[in-house]
């Protein structure tokens, strides 16, 4: 079966009627918001049992903002690993909260403190924060949920959380969202993915190609697929599913090695008669562009790639694999030679309903600039280099 004829074409308008659709669309309207600077209304539950929040985020936090707030039990929610950075001991849970009235009061504000104890590129210059309470009860679902909304903006995982009454009364023009819509978004935006354009593109390797673009329901930047040959869906089809990568793709950055691994995956599809190149907009592993800025900065400060986005309060990988699986379905193939030397692709492809018939090794030679990042990826997260 030719490749072109085997695409599943569903037009956006169909997916009007998706459950997931509202979701995903109101928590990319919050998290524009929090990017804004601006306060977003987090609710949970219904009924007696309701949570409300007030939430900022961390990084775009300002003075004018935090004296808008209610007076209130106002808080800092960080991640365990970067609270532990700030060496805030441990409460057991994936959330710990830094009570805002216990904070140390310095001259240029709460705003700026705030600011700083969410980048960890202002560790260096602030060594001796601290020591600061913490509470040591269970955090609302909120305040981890307020954490995982910034995360889904591309900010910093660092949010100020304040709970509010169940009658308190909320300006008109705050946004609400609902915290089932964030703790659905990365299903909902994976599951409202759709082909919305397609072309021939001959490119360098791969003179017989096409690319399809696919754009998750709520607007949000597409994810890619290059369709070289004409693989055959009823056989496993030789697949690579690329992680963005602005720095390396594009500019031919020597700190990774995902320029050689792009343009090697295309050759190597190519010379293998056909298969399909992924190209998924999860820059810096799912963290975006700017905090991976942050985290090479970390990086020339002496920690690996690792420990870099744990500094800053993500996980060692934010990235999973059901948008790629989806495009996969969409595009007619179920069964794949994955193209990788990450064990992770391959257990979270199949996790997500594609069977990995193989998996094919794809590394090369390291340089100068990018041998400790491959080094860390090997011992650290078990990569085959």
């Amino acid at each position: 079966m030719a490749c072109r004829s085997a695409v599943v074409v569903v037009h956006p308008w169909a997916m009007a009627q998706s459950p997931h659709l509202a979701a995903a669309v109101a928590v990319d309207r919050a998290g524009h918001e929090l990017r804004r600077g601006r306060p977003v209304l987090l609710t949970l539950g219904s009924g007696a049992a309701q949570q409300r929040a007030l939430v900022l985020a961390a990084e775009t936090l300002t003075e004018a903002a935090l004296a808008a707030l209610p007076a209130g039990a106002a808080a800092l929610a960080l991640t365990a690993a970067r609270a532990s950075v700030l060496h805030v001991g441990p409460t057991g849970h994936d959330t710990i909260l830094l009570p805002l009235a216990e904070l140390p009061a310095p001259a240029a504000g709460h705003a700026a403190l705030i600011r700083d104890l969410a980048d960890a590129g202002r560790d260096l210059a602030a060594p001796l924060r601290g020591p600061f309470s913490r509470i040591k009860a269970p955090p609302p679902e909120t305040a981890r949920l307020a954490v995982k909304l910034a995360k889904t903006a591309f900010l910093l995982p660092a949010a100020l959380h304040v709970p509010l009454e169940a009658a308190a009364p909320v300006d008109a023009g705050i946004l609400a969202v609902t915290g089932e819509a964030v703790a659905a978004y990365d299903l909902a935006a994976a599951e409202t993915l759709v082909p919305v354009s397609q072309a021939r593109l001959p490119v360098a390797d791969a003179e017989h190609a096409r690319l399809y673009a696919f754009r998750p329901g709520d607007g949000r930047q597409e994810h890619f697929a290059l369709v070289i040959g004409e693989p055959d869906p009823q056989q496993p089809v030789l697949v690579r599913l690329h992680s963005e990568c602005f720095t390396g793709d594009l500019l031919g950055s020597l700190r990774c090695d995902c320029g050689e691994q792009l343009r090697g995956a295309v050759r190597t599809i190519s010379e293998a008669g056909g298969g399909v190149l992924l190209y998924l907009a999860q820059e810096g592993r799912g963290i975006g562009l700017v905090n991976k800025l942050r985290a090479y900065q970390l990086q020339d400060q002496g920690f690996d790639t690792i420990e870099a986005n744990q500094r800053l309060g993500f996980d060692a990988d934010e990235r999973w694999f059901l948008p790629a699986a989806k495009m996969l379905q969409r595009l007619g193939f179920l069964q794949v030679r994955l193209l990788t030397n990450n064990p992770e692709k391959v257990k979270g492809l199949a996790a997500c309903g594609i069977t990995v018939a193989e998996r094919v090794p794809h590394k090369f030679p390291p340089n100068a600039h990018n041998e400790a990042y491959l080094a860390a990826k090997r011992k650290k997260s078990g990569h085959y280099l």
